[in-house]
């Protein structure tokens, strides 16, 4: 297996990518030797995901597991159980808690280095480093916040890629793949463009070290590529969210003639229906506490059944609304369907038995009835409404609401289920506003396991902390099921051919592969054309 080093890890959604290449039929092409993370809660999700992965690359995930997400077992018990135990010693020699930067840089280099001893054979083998460094500082968002701001120019963020790049320079990965958000590209510092700076520092780290930085979407040469030919749009490859992220694919110099130039293939789209309408209907909860009840929430409904004039939701609904609930940690009354496209293969686990982190979050009255209006109204016009769509009743008590230079008119986002979400960022933690369900009978926010569900994490991933913190994590993360298709080309580009094992692979990627490998005067093993004559009969089957 190849060793993989994940910096500004998160709760693992790279990780979980990389990770799952090869695993379903046992043969796993990477093996995560090395994850960094600042952020406690996050480090807790992706210490716990690393025990469940080690688990399930061993005897199995114990039934433990499942209950200890169910809510059922307490840490302390969990913890405790012999293999649970053994799994979780050796994900903590792995997952660390630490910020990276110059304070620490001796620290995380010792770490590196020997996470590299224990797990290669040869110091020239490969391995690939993956990460994204934080991006507040890139971000459209962060930039407009702290515009007038004179120290934001010299914030430490702007420059946290320098530590991916220390890392590069002095342990040579064969392939880096870094991540970040679009907004890098249009982001200066001291009048210099940010992008620009990063590509040269990363194309050529030191002297005498170089890397040809690719593209996974654009088949044009290195030379010729323009920023935005390295943004992926994650809506084309099967994620039911319109994530637009800057994808770097580093190749080392010295690799370039044994590898190969592959490129990720569009998917059918997935949209909002298709990843949340079978988790169980629930409603708001109303805030404060002491003004929520069923009834007052049937109140609600029946006022914004009366401000749109016409059916709002169905009369069963209406009469009967006490039968839907705010939700919890986990729900044992869900069933999960047997998963039929790609996208639910990847994120249904039956031995889950219900659904976790499934909780609404509390609303204002005024927000819920704006909600239930809103998303009603989008499943009439077939857009996302703007703030002027709503009635004069429901219009915020702010100042500037009316007026020509009114801000943030889509301040209320509701995310329509015929199409791909809006991206889901860190904010979602804050408030729902921008994350309105679209089910106008529901009249709430996302939870956070339809968050999850959205970036693709599996219905068996479960995230520590608090449910703010939860949110925190899901907007800072890379979708799982992107980074696997980005992680099955990096096997391809090396031309690996136990990565055809994994049936989520392109198996015309591989044969092209193959053909290339050939043309390059190279010797077909035994096992790369039984890999072919797979991947063929994947093909086949596929069609």
């Amino acid at each position: 297996m190849i060793p993989i080093v994940d910096l500004f890890a998160g709760p693992g959604g790279l990780n979980e990518g990389f990770s799952s290449v090869g695993e379903q039929d046992g043969r796993p092409v990477f093996t995560t030797v090395a994850s960094f993370e600042m952020n406690k809660y996050a480090h807790g999700t992706l210490l716990l995901r690393t025990a469940y992965r080690i688990m399930k690359r061993g005897a199995g995930v114990p039934s433990a597991y499942y209950r200890y997400i169910q809510g059922e077992l307490p840490w302390e018990d969990f913890s405790t159980d012999p293999v649970v135990s053994d799994a979780l010693a050796r994900a903590r020699s792995e997952v660390h808690l630490v910020e990276l930067g110059e304070d620490n840089r001796t620290l995380v280099d010792g770490t590196i280095r020997n996470a590299l001893a224990e797990s290669l054979d040869s110091p020239t083998d490969d391995w690939v480093l993956i990460g994204g460094p934080p991006c507040q500082a890139y971000s459209l968002a962060g930039r407009s916040r702290r515009k007038h701001d004179e120290e934001f120019e010299n914030d430490h963020k702007h420059f946290l890629y320098k530590e991916y790049l220390h890392i590069i320079e002095k342990f040579r990965p064969t392939v880096f793949v870094m991540e970040n958000v679009k907004g890098l590209l249009s982001s200066t510092n001291k009048g210099d463009q940010t992008f620009d700076l990063i590509m040269s520092d990363l194309s050529e780290p030191s002297p005498g070290v170089e890397y040809e930085v690719r593209s996974l979407v654009v088949d044009e040469p290195v030379g010729q590529l323009n920023p935005r030919d390295f943004v992926i749009h994650a809506e084309d490859y099967g994620i039911p969210q319109k994530r637009h992220r800057v994808i770097l694919l580093g190749i080392r110099a010295d690799a370039l003639e044994r590898t190969s130039r592959v490129f990720l293939e569009p998917k059918d789209q997935v949209t909002v229906s298709d990843a949340i309408s079978d988790l169980p209907s629930l409603r708001s909860t109303i805030s404060p506490a002491r003004e929520d009840s069923p009834l007052a929430w049937t109140i609600l409904t029946h006022e914004v059944t009366a401000i749109l004039g016409r059916g709002f939701v169905a009369e069963p609904a209406l009469v009967k609304p006490t039968k839907l609930i705010p939700g919890g940690p986990f729900l044992g009354n869900y069933v999960a369907p047997a998963p039929e496209s790609a996208y639910q293969k990847w994120i249904l686990d039956p031995q889950v038995g219900g659904v976790t982190l499934h909780h609404t979050r509390s609303h204002m009255s005024e927000d819920i009835k704006r909600y239930g209006f809103l998303a009603a109204e989008a499943a009439r016009l077939g857009r996302a409404p703007k703030l002027d769509d709503l009635p004069g009743s429901l219009q915020p008590e702010h100042k500037n609401i009316g007026k020509a230079n009114t801000p943030f008119v889509d301040r209320f986002r509701v995310q329509l289920a015929d199409k791909p979400s809006t991206t889901v960022v860190s904010h979602i933690a804050k408030d729902g506003h921008y994350y309105i369900h679209p089910d106008p009978s529901q009249m709430r926010s996302l939870t956070v396991r339809e968050a999850a569900r959205l970036q693709t994490f599996p219905d068996n991933y479960f995230f520590t902390g608090s449910r703010t913190q939860q949110y925190h994590q899901v907007g800072n993360a890379v979708p799982p099921l992107l980074a696997a298709q980005i992680a099955e080309k990096v096997a391809a580009t090396l031309r690996i051919p136990a990565a055809v094992l994994d049936e989520t692979i392109d198996s015309q990627s591989l044969c092209d592969a193959a053909q290339n490998m050939a043309a390059d005067g190279g010797q077909l093993t035994n096992e790369y054309v039984a890999a072919g004559t797979r991947a063929s009969e994947v093909a086949v089957s596929a069609s």
